[in-house]
């Protein structure tokens, strides 16, 4: 992420207040691709969230196709891989549901860069969850970064990012 001190400053202090337990939902096929010739890797998203307070939830949704090397590095970073049957987004929506109804998370990130994540952080907000997207352009959904609360930029290599 770009570094934009003050206000990056003022948003950790919001969110380190208490730890604040947070849920991380990771869009896999979405996020985790090559940009620019870099990878986009699971570090850069996990340092991101753990600046915004304690993971308490942390999933990487994927397709069926996903290889077997990748569950395999998923489940190595500490993350929880979901195989999704049918769309990616309808998982990730049933475990946000499961998240705001039966944990104490207080935070819902959600890393993808497609308009579908949105209902989620409506949802979210609606029982009073703070939200934060995390993705980077080019295709970052306008939709998605205008319902978070927070939204932070990836860098890539020709598309420099920023947090806003």
């Amino acid at each position: 992420m770009e570094d934009q001190p003050s206000k990056w400053k003022i948003i950790k202090k919001i969110f380190k207040r208490g730890g604040k337990p947070i849920a991380l939902l990771i869009d896999g096929p979405n996020i985790l691709r090559r940009v620019a010739g870099d990878q986009v890797r699971l570090e850069y998203i996990e340092d991101a969230a753990r600046e915004l307070g304690k993971i308490q939830v942390a999933k990487v949704f994927l397709n069926r196709h996903a290889p077997e090397k990748l569950l395999q590095a998923i489940s190595n970073s500490g993350f929880n891989p979901v195989v999704a049957l049918g769309d990616i987004h309808v998982a990730m929506a049933m475990e946000t549901m499961i998240i705001l109804n039966e944990s104490n998370v207080k935070t819902l990130i959600i890393a993808s860069r497609h308009a579908r994540a949105a209902i989620m952080l409506r949802k979210a907000k609606e029982q009073g969850l703070e939200t934060v997207a995390i993705g980077f352009d080019p295709g970052f959904s306008i939709a998605l970064q205008n319902t978070a609360d927070y939204v932070f930029k990836l860098k890539t290599p020709k598309h420099k990012g920023s947090s806003t």
